[in-house]
C-alpha cells in the first residue's frame, strides 16, 4: 500500500472543468498525489467566461476542511478562488486552526473574462492569508491590484514583489506568464525562474503552477526548485492544452503523462511487428534493396519524432534482422507516409515498405486489399516524393487503401507501401502476403 501526500485545494468549481477545483485535481492526480478539497463556489462558466457565481454557505466551507483533516490529514493546502471577504477569514482561521502549510493563489479574474474576487476581499487576504502562506503567487495582473502597481514589465514585478512582501507575504512569485514567461521570485532576495513564452496562453495555468508548486513543497523541495519544477510542469501543460469549447483553451496537467503512455504502446507495438516479421519464414523475399522499414505513429503526430521505427532498418541477414533498435526519429522515409495518411484518416498510424513485383501486387489484390498508386514521373518539381505521391494516391482512390505503390523512376527503385491502423496491423497484412 502506497503512503501518498495529501493536499487540500480550497477554491472554486468550473463547470467548463478547465480551472479551479478540476484543474488542481488534475495536477494533483498527474503528480502522484491524493487531492481533497473544500469547494468556496460554484461557477457557471466556460471557455468564454464566467456567466454566475454562486457563493457557498461559510459553514459548508468551513466543514468540507475539518471533514478532510480529521480524516486525512493534509501535507499541504493551496486557495484560489476565495470569492468574498468572509470566506477569506473563515480559510484563514481553519489554516491557523489545523496548522496546515500553504500557498495563496491570489485569484481574480478567469483567463476567459469574469471577476472571481470581490474587492473587499482583497485587503482581507492580504491581511488574513498572506502571512500564513508559504509563498503567494499573483500574475502580473493580480500583483499590480495587489501593490498598486502596474506591472508591464520584469522590473515592474520586482517592485510590486518586493511591496507584496512588505505587505505581510513570506515569499511571493510573480508569475511570467503576461510578461516574458520569467518568474520573479523574491523572499527578501530575488531569484529568477527562467521560462518561455508559449503563444495562446491558456484557460487554468494559474491554478496548475500553484496546485504543482503546493505537491513540490509538500514534497520537501526548497522553494526555488519547488517554483523551478512547477514552472516546468504548467509550460508542458500549455503546450498540451486542449480546445474543447468556443473560448480560450483549457491548459491540460494530464498531458505529458498521456503523451508518455502512448510513445511506449507505440514503440511495444513496433517491436512486436518487428518480432512477428522477423519470425516469418519467407519475408525476407519482400526487402527491397534499399531495405524495408515499419512504423508507427503516436495519436495526433505532427513530426517525424512522432513516428517510431527501425534503426538502420530491416535487412536480409540470416533470413530478415532489423538493423537496430526501435526508436523515435529513426526513420525520416517511413514517417513522412505514415504522417502524410493521418491527415487524411488519422486512425492509419502504422505502415511499411516492401519490394515491388507484379506477383507481390497481384497477391495483394487476391487477398482483397484496397490498392492505389502514383506515378513519379507527374511528381511536380520541389515536391517531396513521400508526401505528394501519397497525397496524390490516396486523393485519387478517394480513401485511404491498405496498399500504396508506385513503379519508380531513374535512381528510384519500384516500392509498395503497406498501411495499417498499427505497426502490427501492418505486419499482419505483410505476413498475410508472405503466406499468400
Amino acid at each position: 500500500m502506497v503512503d501518498m501526500r495529501r493536499i487540500i485545494s480550497i477554491a472554486g468549481s468550473d463547470s467548463g472543468g478547465g480551472a479551479g477545483i478540476q484543474a488542481d485535481l488534475k495536477t494533483f492526480a498527474a503528480l502522484g498525489v491524493h487531492g481533497t478539497c473544500a469547494i468556496t463556489a460554484i461557477t457557471a462558466q466556460n471557455t468564454c467566461g464566467v456567466q454566475k457565481v454562486y457563493d457557498l454557505p461559510i459553514d459548508v466551507v468551513v466543514d468540507q476542511m475539518d471533514s478532510i483533516v480529521r480524516d486525512f490529514s493534509a501535507d499541504y493546502a493551496k486557495t484560489g478562488m476565495l470569492y468574498s471577504a468572509e470566506v477569506v477569514k473563515a480559510v484563514a482561521q481553519q489554516i491557523r486552526k489545523h496548522k496546515i502549510p500553504l500557498v495563496v493563489d491570489p485569484v481574480m479574474t478567469a483567463e476567459a473574462g469574469g471577476s472571481l474576487l470581490r474587492r473587499d476581499a482583497i485587503s482581507a487576504m492580504v491581511e488574513e492569508l498572506f502571512p500564513l502562506a508559504t509563498v503567494v503567487t499573483p500574475n502580473a495582473f493580480e500583483a499590480g491590484i495587489i501593490a498598486d502597481i502596474k506591472v508591464i514589465d520584469r522590473e515592474s514585478a520586482k517592485r510590486a514583489a518586493i511591496k507584496i512582501h512588505d505587505l505581510g507575504a513570506n515569499a511571493v512569485i510573480v508569475t511570467g506568464g503576461h510578461l516574458d514567461g520569467t518568474d520573479v521570485l523574491y523572499d527578501g532576495v530575488f531569484k529568477l525562474i527562467e521560462g518561455k513564452m508559449i503563444d495562446g496562453g491558456a484557460h487554468g495555468t494559474g491554478c496548475t503552477y500553484s496546485a504543482a508548486l503546493a505537491v513540490y513543497l509538500a514534497r520537501g523541495s526548497d522553494l526555488k526548485n519547488a517554483a523551478a519544477k512547477a514552472k516546468e510542469f504548467v509550460t508542458a501543460s500549455i503546450s498540451s492544452r486542449v480546445c474543447v469549447g468556443g473560448g480560450s483553451s483549457i491548459v491540460n496537467p494530464l498531458g505529458s503523462i498521456r503523451d508518455s503512455a502512448e510513445r511506449y504502446n507505440v514503440l511495444k507495438d513496433v517491436r512486436n511487428a518487428v518480432s512477428l516479421l522477423e519470425k516469418c519464414e519467407g519475408f525476407s523475399e519482400l526487402i527491397p534493396e534499399v531495405g524495408s522499414n515499419i512504423g508507427m505513429a503516436i495519436p495526433g503526430a505532427s513530426s517525424v519524432n512522432d513516428v517510431a521505427a527501425v534503426g538502420g532498418r530491416i535487412v536480409r541477414i540470416d533470413g530478415a534482422r532489423a538493423a537496430g533498435d526501435v526508436d523515435f526519429g529513426a526513420s525520416s522515409h517511413v514517417a513522412r507516409f505514415i504522417l502524410e495518411t493521418m491527415q487524411f484518416d488519422e486512425e492509419f498510424r502504422g505502415g511499411m515498405n516492401l519490394k515491388y513485383s507484379p506477383d507481390v501486387l497481384a497477391r495483394c489484390k487476391k487477398l482483397g486489399f484496397s490498392v492505389a498508386s502514383f506515378d513519379r514521373g507527374e511528381e511536380p518539381k520541389g515536391m517531396e516524393t513521400m508526401e505528394w505521391g501519397v497525397h496524390t494516391a490516396i486523393k485519387k482512390f478517394g480513401s485511404v487503401p491498405d496498399i500504396i505503390y508506385d513503379l519508380g523512376s531513374v535512381g528510384k527503385e519500384p516500392m509498395i507501401r503497406v498501411l495499417g491502423c498499427s505497426a502490427t496491423d501492418a505486419a499482419q497484412k505483410v505476413i498475410k502476403l508472405v503466406k499468400r
